[in-house]
């Protein structure tokens, strides 16, 4: 390994024409349209290709190119991928590992953090992380509540083991597919580089997978605040105590024998009736179509202003209000979470609280928006990924919405319908399309879509599953990006960013050149997608390491696995996303216990990496 990093005849300055300017200026729109989140990330993908073809004098991109990503195999891959991992989802088999490990974890948090990682990482090594994550939190929270433990101090090293589990295998992540892809396209020009085996890194992700672990257990918890307190009451967690109200149907109530919407429209359009209470019984979520009847009474969420003006009202009259979650209990009703999933409907949507009931038949009390309680006004808030509704449903709704890919249920469901006799075959399937890729029998590709084909014809899956198993903003995202990285290299720009590289950081050795590479694509990957800083950095890695007389694959794996574990914030992945209302985040909370992970695995990634690749 060089002492130094010398400049090589490679690194002479290379020229900055204006097809690299003009592809410059793209890479500038997208990290700006990611970074301020202006439009959803889907949309900034399609635009992406849309501008890349319209500039093709400058870009080189032409219309077929320009689509190029929907075909690559990286992004079909990844696609046949999700829905494998939805049909070992459908099974319940990630969730009865987690309920296994539950029972092993009794109070003890270092116990609990212990199951939360060995039922986390190997699994994402195989499955998708993201929908990992989503069917654990439920488990996990669970798993804190019968320990009396916050959930604050278990989400996100949730979250963290999904991720550095990811590197276990090929698989793990859209990321290593992506990054393999772009490396097997830049072996035309570096001879060192090419597509990853399935296992090409499972040495170095085993060691990052033991040393994040041993972090996680027996230091992270120490980081974490109790944000959520242990069998926290919701209503005080969100702060409901002014918001929720009972009011009572008086007699000779021009509301008596109308509907439940005839009386909401009647109170105001900031009134929501969450429950309705005749003879001890509490209907919940009640229909538009509902009868009122003298007497009742109804527990209604709405705005201080509203309550006010309910007061006032003809016909009703303030009995009181809801004290804690017992008070809202009923037997056919539930209280829980449910936080806005990657791929939702929701995302973008301004919440109506009854279209909401209707769609979901659960009535929204609460709200958590970008990890902070919203208490006065929920009508009209725009949705984001991450955003937890505090809810009451039925239990049938509960198993229903576990089902579905709008929200995540951050409880598990009481009588949840999972396919467990199909999980041996699921299995089976899993580790064939493993098998055939690993032996080099057939691609990844081709194994993967095989097993698609599998599921459905076996009964794991329904035909009509295949479609919701996917998170097409992802796949939108990969078909955009792929013809920006593209770009990046036809038209010199990587090159040239490259030389920037080696310009400054050519006297350094190459070992610090790597670490460097390493951090930054960490820090770019906060503030956009991974998949994103894996595209714009793969290229500028290969090309700076030629410049400098070192291993161009060395750098590929320390960009790819900085990509895969960002840990600084909520925004970096999608899974940080998915545990920050369950855990009642703040941003710094990230930052307070991923800063020491990401510097600890920064050094013992590159590390691992000259060690066993060289630089």
């Amino acid at each position: 390994m060089a002492a130094t990093a010398p400049l090589t005849q490679a690194a002479t300055q290379p020229e900055l024409t204006t097809d690299a300017l003009v592809v410059l200026g793209v890479v500038l729109l997208a990290l700006v349209l990611f970074l301020t989140e202006r439009l959803p990330i889907d949309v900034t993908a399609i635009l992406l290709i849309v501008v890349l073809v319209v500039l093709e004098p400058w870009t080189g991109v032409d219309p077929a190119t320009g689509i190029s990503g929907f075909s690559n195999d990286a992004t079909i891959t990844v696609l046949a991928m999700l829905i494998l991992s939805g049909g070992v989802a459908r099974t319940g088999l990630v969730q009865a590992l987690g309920r296994r490990m539950a029972a092993y974890a009794g109070d003890s948090v270092r116990k609990q953090l212990f199951a939360t990682v060995v039922a986390t990482s190997p699994v994402s090594g195989f499955l998708n992380n993201t929908p990992v994550v989503a069917l654990l939190v439920p488990v996990v929270t669970d798993i804190a509540n019968r320990g009396d433990t916050s959930p604050s101090k278990l989400l996100i090293p949730l979250s963290y083991a999904s991720q550095v589990g990811g590197m276990l295998t090929l698989i793990g992540t859209s990321t290593n597919l992506l990054a393999s892809d772009i490396s097997a396209r830049l072996g035309e020009e570096y001879p060192e580089l090419g597509a990853f085996s399935m296992f090409e890194f499972t040495q170095l992700g085993v060691v990052v997978v033991l040393v994040g672990a041993v972090y996680l257990v027996f230091v992270g918890h120490y980081l974490l605040p109790e944000r959520v307190p242990a069998q926290a009451d919701y209503l005080e967690e969100y702060d409901l105590g002014d918001y929720v109200v009972e009011a009572a149907v008086v007699p000779g109530s021009s509301l008596v024998d109308g509907t439940v919407g005839e009386a909401t429209e009647a109170l105001g359009p900031e009134v929501d009736i969450v429950q309705i209470v005749r003879d001890d019984d509490r209907s919940v979520a009640p229909r538009r179509e509902t009868h009122v009847r003298e007497g009742d009474v109804l527990v209604v969420r709405t705005d201080r202003d509203a309550i006010t003006t309910i007061g006032d009202a003809a016909g009703v009259e303030l009995v009181g209000d809801p004290q804690s979650d017992a008070d809202l209990a009923a037997d056919e009703g539930l209280i829980t979470e449910l936080v806005v999933s990657l791929d939702s409907r929701l995302v973008g949507e301004r919440l109506d609280l009854e279209r909401f009931r209707e769609e979901f038949n659960a009535a929204v009390l609460g709200l958590r928006h970008r990890g902070e309680p919203v208490g006065d006004r929920l009508v009209g808030t725009r949705l984001d990924v991450g955003d937890t509704l505090l809810v009451q449903a039925p239990p049938e709704t509960l198993d229903r919405l576990s089902r579905r890919d709008d929200v995540i249920v951050a409880r598990e469901p009481p009588r949840p319908n999972y396919r467990a006799e199909k999980a041996p075959i699921a299995v089976a399937i899993m580790v064939g399309v493993v098998a055939v890729a690993a032996l080099d029998i057939y691609p990844i590709l081709l194994s993967a879509l095989a097993g698609v084909v599998a599921m459905v014809v076996t009964g794991v899956l329904e035909p009509n599953e295949l479609y919701d198993a996917v998170e097409w903003n992802v796949i939108f995202l990969l078909a955009g990006v792929i013809p920006l990285g593209i770009a990046l290299e036809g038209s010199g720009a990587a090159a040239y960013l490259a030389w920037l590289v080696v310009s400054t950081a050519g006297f350094l050795p190459a070992i610090v050149v790597l670490w460097l590479f390493y951090v930054t694509t960490g820090l770019i990957t906060e503030v956009i997608s991974n998949n994103a800083s894996v595209v714009l950095l793969v290229p500028v890695a290969a090309a700076a390491a030629s410049a400098i007389g070192s291993n161009p694959f060395a750098f590929v794996m320390a960009v790819t696995f900085a990509a895969s574990t960002a840990f600084l914030g909520p925004i970096g992945y999608q899974t940080n996303l998915f545990v920050y209302g369950p855990g009642g985040y703040r941003f710094t909370d990230y930052v307070r216990i991923g800063a020491p992970l990401q510097l600890l695995l920064s050094i013992v990634t590159v590390i691992g990496i000259a060690v066993i690749w060289g630089v």
